[in-house]
């Protein structure tokens, strides 16, 4: 089995201390491809197969605009489609909102109803954090699978026009620079955010303590779920 090579695929600055904290919550319906959308941000690698998704959270310090960012994004579990309850109800994703700087809001274009999940997703992320001040970009995923389409880009566009948010079509398998931009875009503008609080004052109250700092998700253990679902393909072999 070949082994993952180290994961300091993105330009970071180990001894240099990050002046700004960024935290992003991912949130989307099951099945959508957030955490190998968080995956492919930090990794720059793809992996189809990971095992299910438990709410982690990973750090990193990054470089943008040549300033050293230390980065959480918190990948958090899908929303069920038919559980009778929505996103309102979903206590770990509330919390999960009123920790983060900003949040990506990801569908799948193979699925029409993870598409229908945004507009209540964006709503409770505004009853949870009013003023409007949090930024959100919406992703769809999955773009290369056009053969099982189901949202074409003009409804994203268009729905990501209605709510007043950036929009980005990637694919997390096939384009990694796509990706990036889509997290850069939403760090810059948070750290604009940062800046102008300060500039004015006493930046914003955050309730950071209803989302405990977790035990053991950190890229220590993004390696390992690496590692795992790579060696499960090597076992399985390719599909037929």
């Amino acid at each position: 089995m070949r082994l993952l090579p180290s994961m300091g695929t993105i330009a970071e600055s180990p001894g240099t201390p990050a002046r700004r904290l960024v935290k992003i919550a991912v949130v989307g319906a099951s099945g959508v491809g957030k955490t190998a959308l968080v995956v492919r941000f930090l990794t720059k690698r793809f992996i189809g197969d990971y095992e299910r998704n438990a709410g982690n959270l990973y750090s990193r310090q990054v470089q943008i605009e040549g300033e050293t960012l230390a980065i959480q994004v918190q990948d958090t579990p899908g929303v069920q489609l038919h559980d009778g309850q929505g996103p309102g109800r979903n206590e770990q994703l509330n919390r999960c909102i009123r920790w983060a700087d900003a949040v990506v809001i990801v569908f799948s274009i193979t699925d029409h109803q993870s598409y229908e999940l945004i507009g209540q997703l964006h709503q409770r992320v505004r009853q949870l954090r009013p003023g409007g001040r949090l930024p959100v970009v919406v992703v769809a995923n999955k773009a290369d699978l056009l053969h099982a389409r189901q949202v074409e880009p003009q409804r994203g566009l268009q729905l990501a026009a209605v709510l007043g948010c950036p929009f980005r079509e990637v694919s997390v398998s096939e384009n990694y620079h796509d990706v990036y931009d889509a997290f850069h875009a939403l760090c810059g503008e948070v750290s604009r955010q940062q800046q102008q609080q300060r500039a004015g004052g006493a930046p914003e109250k955050r309730r950071s303590s209803l989302l405990p700092r977790p035990k053991s998700p950190n890229m220590r253990d993004l390696k390992r779920r690496l590692k795992r679902a790579l060696s499960a393909k090597v076992r399985t072999g390719p599909a037929v």
